[in-house]
């Protein structure tokens, strides 16, 4: 029953939460609130409490950050086993909630290689590919050894269940990425700026969808032997992370070389639209099939870090598995505007913030005729209404003493100082769990 009412209790894992106030402003009070708002589905969201100054927020951080690292570490769920250096007895296993998949664990690799780095360990986390699961998972310990990435920490999972259920975007999936990315961004032993996801096969049309899916977390990405349609993996949502993509020229299976060849031409054009954005290397291999030297993607991986607050971004809020992401970067969906495909188009520049915000319409131009794979579309984009959004705000992205001015769709929506408060580092600490997202400033944005 404590498992039921646990797994019940997280399986929006990521999720926004918004009704009346709850005062949480001592230390024991502020972890009082993180283990409800963990645990429960729906809880009070924090009272603003007293203005806090620009010049203040470091320390109001530590504690909000403090009390979050011991509501985290009182509550009664799987956590992750010690790091030791990478063997096959350094493992762990995580069961998944039985409403999202039945009698589902993901057994885990986990461990590190080479010594640890000032600024804690690089994270990996490998996929593995489509065949029988224990080979398949044995693989990924052998890859993951074999890799030229120390020093590195990584977790490499085991799908749960073959069968209908041998996806890596699944929402019973989501929810242990969930867990995962809690689970990493409290450990201060690891680097939070420096977490990839990669996979081959199977594992790299899902570590393709996790890349879109999960931009604001990744350093960098790098699906193999895999070519996911576009519309399961916009490319515009990776525009600030390191992406790269390697299939075999003659990998036909599943359409797999014609998709990455389209995949390359997105990321090719929307780096020639912003050159300082969306580095990528997406590359049919001459000559290869679905099987070739898999060691380059890791070391290029390894060249990218995360920025926790960039000032401009895209994301096409798509669903997987019937699953939305709340939130992305510093944006909190309260209310999306209709039942397509909203893109949230940003950019910060001084104090005036302007947010594009369009539906997205999508028209199937080729299908494969063997599969029904839906291989190509179209894209229109006409303006959104009718939504409602939290923008977080902190001092990397504006100036919080003076006045900020937000724009939606080239509308002023608001114009004004913003209020610091510990309420608003809370809940969005809850929100995202990142400690270098922990935003002082909230404005609630209607459209």
């Amino acid at each position: 029953m404590k498992r039921l009412q646990l797994y019940r209790a997280l399986a929006c894992g990521l999720a926004f939460v918004a009704t009346a106030g709850l005062s949480a402003q001592t230390p024991q009070e502020m972890a009082a609130y993180f283990a409800q708002r963990i645990g429960q589905p729906s809880v009070f969201t924090p009272a603003q409490g007293a203005s806090l100054s620009p010049d203040a927020l470091a320390p109001a951080r530590d504690r909000v950050w403090t009390a979050w690292q011991e509501a985290n570490a009182r509550l009664d769920e799987p956590k992750l086993p010690p790091l030791l250096p990478l063997t096959a007895d350094t493992k762990g296993a995580l069961a998944l909630p039985d409403s999202l998949e039945p009698a589902a664990t993901m057994d885990y690799y986990w461990g590190s290689k080479g010594g640890q780095p000032a600024a804690g360990w690089p994270v990996y986390i490998y996929l593995h590919g489509s065949g029988p699961r224990e080979r398949e998972w044995s693989n990924g310990l052998k890859f993951a050894t074999l890799f030229e990435d120390a020093p590195s920490a990584y977790f490499v999972p085991r799908i749960p269940n073959e069968g209908g259920y041998y996806r890596w975007w699944q929402r019973s999936k989501q929810w242990a990425w969930s867990w995962l990315l809690r689970q990493l961004m409290l450990d201060d032993r690891l680097d939070a700026r420096k977490i990839y996801v990669f996979g081959i096969s199977e594992g790299g049309y899902g570590s393709q969808r996790l890349a879109s899916f999960y931009a604001d977390y990744w350093a960098a990405a790098g699906p193999m032997a895999g070519g996911e349609p576009l519309k399961n993996a916009p490319a515009e949502n990776c525009r600030n992370i390191g992406f790269s993509l390697l299939t075999g020229a003659d990998d036909t299976g599943f359409y797999r070389n014609e998709l990455t060849g389209l995949v390359q031409a997105a990321f090719d054009s929307l780096q020639a639209l912003h050159p300082d954005a969306y580095r990528h290397r997406v590359e049919l291999l001459p000559g290869q099939g679905h099987n070739f030297d898999y060691r380059p993607t890791t070391p290029w991986l390894r060249a990218f870090e995360r920025n926790p607050w960039p000032r401009k971004f895209s994301w096409e809020d798509f669903e997987m598995d019937g699953w939305h992401r709340t939130g992305f970067y510093n944006l909190v969906v309260n209310r999306r505007p209709g039942d397509l495909r909203t893109r949230y188009d940003v950019e910060i520049a001084g104090n005036r913030i302007d947010l594009s915000i369009s539906e997205v319409h999508y028209q199937t131009v080729r299908t494969d005729p063997k599969w029904g794979i839906e291989l190509e579309f179209a894209r229109t984009y006409t303006p959104a209404t009718g939504g409602e959004l939290t923008l977080y705000l902190d001092e990397h992205l504006v100036d919080l003493r003076q006045e900020v001015s937000v724009y939606v769709n080239g509308k002023q929506v608001y114009r004004g100082r913003v209020a610091c408060s510990v309420g608003s580092m809370m809940e969005s600490l809850a929100t995202f769990y990142d400690r270098e997202r922990i935003y002082p400033a909230s404005i609630l944005i209607k459209y």
